[in-house]
């Protein structure tokens, strides 16, 4: 009896067993386990990447120049391509260091994103006196940390839209403000803003080549992206008849993004005139322009001559978009200060699109970080900071546009024949050189000078003390 009862007992349990198994089984298969492997944000150099998106390649390709850079035991060594932080945690492929030193397969990651960070004489990150001492106030007041309303500290949106339109701008009447999460923040929300109320088509044309992460974060709005003329690498200058072209030639109604000033990466802007016609012709074409202005002030050193653009824009009769970031003028990389702006046809419809930008905001961050946009207010708003920090960017400015025109100089003095006349003419903090593929290549693995191979640098990297041996290398290289 007992044992026929243990035989019942283990059926039974054999039975649940094989209803639980096909249960446990499934439960062990994640609900995310069709999540594809994205690509890493540095990643190995080759014919991979070729189907990598734009934003990711560009800091793979950073991410690797910057290893090689450390690896090179030269101490003459120079790195133009990339100024980014890297740690040990991921194994990527590096290429060989022409001068031993280092391992030839590191590991790296970014724990810094600091590509296009300006960095001082001495190639160190530099924090404004201005900033410390705006930091400083806003600590002594002894602020609560209550989240902001959801367009952000009250002083800053006005404050931040004054330093682009103008303090005599007509146009501040009228101008939906709100801070964003510095300027990357800005274009987003204008790109779903776009998505969701712009009456035309649900595409932005954005320059040939523009800052890698405009494509990544139009589409992310489900944006159409479509490119239009704008450098020519046979002058190494601006194809404005190309751009003309391709303005009159789109749909009337389209939306043009534009760069406001020193254009990123090739460092061409163009005219005051040019702008003028560029103006008109958007005018006559009903085209929507939407300014991208991460550098005001930075380019030329005047925050007045860099808003040209925009103002211009404006003074014609423009109803534009702006984004605006403060990480390089102000040096707030980390803090995210930044703001976006629409302006309106009147006061009503202000009102309007101000509530759907608080729609868009709310579901997306709720409400932006306060500590940066403490310190730009601070700074916007006291007449004396203000005076100081716009010194403080004009030395910036300067420092970025003395080593141009050194570099230029000593490209000459050594004897080159070429016309170097385009690294004086760009403006801001990258240039390109003209250099071609191959002969960046021979650059780097001759003379450890290290940037991309489109020949574009980054002017902060550029020193005293080293732009002599890059003059040097270009010249023994280029001629």
């Amino acid at each position: 009896m007992l044992s026929t009862t243990i035989k019942s007992a283990g059926a039974r349990q054999a039975v649940l067993r094989a209803r639980i198994a096909p249960l446990a089984a499934a439960r062990a298969v994640s609900i995310w386990s069709k999540v594809p492997q994205g690509p890493p944000v540095s990643s190995p150099i080759g014919a991979r990447t070729r189907s990598l998106p734009i934003a990711v390649l560009t800091r793979s390709i950073a991410g690797c120049i910057t290893e090689a850079f450390k690896a090179d035991s030269n101490p003459k060594k120079i790195n133009l391509g990339a100024l980014l932080s890297l740690s040990p945690t991921l194994p990527y492929h590096v290429p060989s260091s022409p001068h031993p030193g280092g391992p030839k397969n590191a590991q790296l990651t970014p724990s810094s994103p600091g590509v296009g960070a300006y960095r001082d004489d001495a190639g160190k990150p530099y924090v404004l006196p201005s900033v410390r001492e705006a930091e400083r106030r806003v600590i002594d007041d002894k602020m609560n940390k209550e989240y902001a309303g959801i367009t952000g500290v009250p002083e800053f949106p006005q404050a931040a839209a004054k330093l682009a339109y103008g303090n005599d701008s007509p146009a501040l009447g009228r101008i939906a403000a709100t801070q964003t999460i510095s300027g990357t923040g800005a274009l987003r929300l204008g790109a779903e803003f776009l998505q969701r109320w712009h009456a035309g088509e649900k595409k932005i044309r954005i320059p040939t080549p523009s800052w890698a992460n405009h494509k990544a974060i139009f589409q992310d709005a489900r944006l159409e992206v479509e490119q239009y003329r704008y450098y020519n690498k046979d002058t190494i200058g601006l194809d404005f008849d190309g751009m003309v072209q391709d303005l009159k030639s789109a749909p009337e109604g389209s939306v043009f993004l534009f760069h406001a000033c020193a254009h990123n990466p090739t460092g061409v802007d163009p005219t005051p005139e040019q702008w003028k016609e560029i103006s008109q012709i958007c005018l006559q074409k009903k085209h929507l322009p939407f300014f991208d202005m991460a550098y005001q002030g930075f380019a030329s050193g005047d925050s007045d001559r860099d808003a040209f653009a925009v103002r211009q824009f404006i003074r014609d009769g423009h109803k534009i978009l702006l984004s605006q970031s403060f990480a390089k003028n102000m040096g707030l990389y980390g803090e995210r200060a930044g703001a976006f702006s629409i302006v309106g046809e009147d006061a009503e419809e202000v009102k309007r699109i101000d509530s759907q930008l608080k729609i868009i905001i709310r579901p997306m961050y709720s409400n932006p970080p306060i500590h940066g946009a403490r310190i730009a207010a601070t700074i916007l708003n006291d007449p004396k900071l203000y005076t100081q920090w716009q010194a403080e960017v004009k030395g910036m400015a300067d420092r970025i546009i003395t080593m141009r025109k050194l570099l230029r100089e000593k490209l000459e003095g050594l004897g080159s024949k070429h016309d170097w006349s385009h690294i004086t003419s760009q403006i801001g903090m990258f240039a390109y050189t003209g250099l071609k593929p191959d002969e960046v290549e021979k650059v780097t693995k001759d003379y450890s000078v290290y940037f991309t191979k489109d020949g574009r640098i980054s002017v902060s990297g550029i020193t005293s003390d080293n732009v002599g041996h890059l003059a040097e290398a270009i010249y023994k290289v280029k001629g």
